[in-house]
């Protein structure tokens, strides 16, 4: 006797290959390639739901996607720098949207930094800049950062944005030349 077993699977009791009741053959191969392509055809459409819904937080569709997939990978970056005081802070932040390296830069006073250095356990309390960019600039970000900040080693540290708001990624695009 032939049953359905977890995930679709045939299993059986006997070797036999048909039912006692004299009906036509079982055929638990057959029963288990029709229950993986039915598995198949679920794990598809699923995907498909999941890709539709991500799509409606991410980020401008890219023309050029044959498969109108929204995502553009690696557009736009969230950069991060700490600084000594609010006004080397403000002074950077203002000549990067200025130079049009940012389109825009947040000012997080008050962020304590607990860290290395030559050899002693530091701590101090610090000014975070976070920076929104296309991810191509952040190159000339970092270089621009090196050649004005007054560290010896500026912290510069950037992440692609994955998933935003369409129009606000857009408008970062739109601020910061490629």
């Amino acid at each position: 006797m032939w049953g359905w077993g977890a995930c679709g699977a045939a299993v059986g009791g006997t070797d036999q290959l048909s039912p006692q009741d004299g009906t036509a053959p079982a055929l638990p191969h057959m029963k288990l390639a029709f229950g993986a392509l039915a598995l198949v055809a679920v794990t598809v459409t699923l995907q498909g739901l999941g890709r539709r819904l991500l799509s409606m937080a991410s980020t401008p569709r890219d023309p050029g996607d044959p498969t109108g997939d929204p995502y553009v990978a690696d557009s736009v970056s969230a950069a991060f720098v700490t600084c000594p005081n609010e006004t080397v802070a403000k002074e950077l932040a203002r000549a990067m949207v200025e130079q049009k390296l940012a389109a825009c830069v947040n000012i997080l006073p008050h962020v304590t930094s607990i860290y290395s250095w030559q050899g002693k356990l530091e701590e101090d309390s610090e000014v975070l800049l976070m920076i929104k960019t296309r991810s191509s600039r952040i190159p000339a970000l970092a270089e621009f950062i090196r050649s004005a900040h007054p560290y010896e080693v500026a912290e510069v540290v950037a992440v692609p944005v994955a998933q935003g708001n369409p129009p606000y990624l857009q408008w970062v695009q739109d601020s910061v030349p490629p």
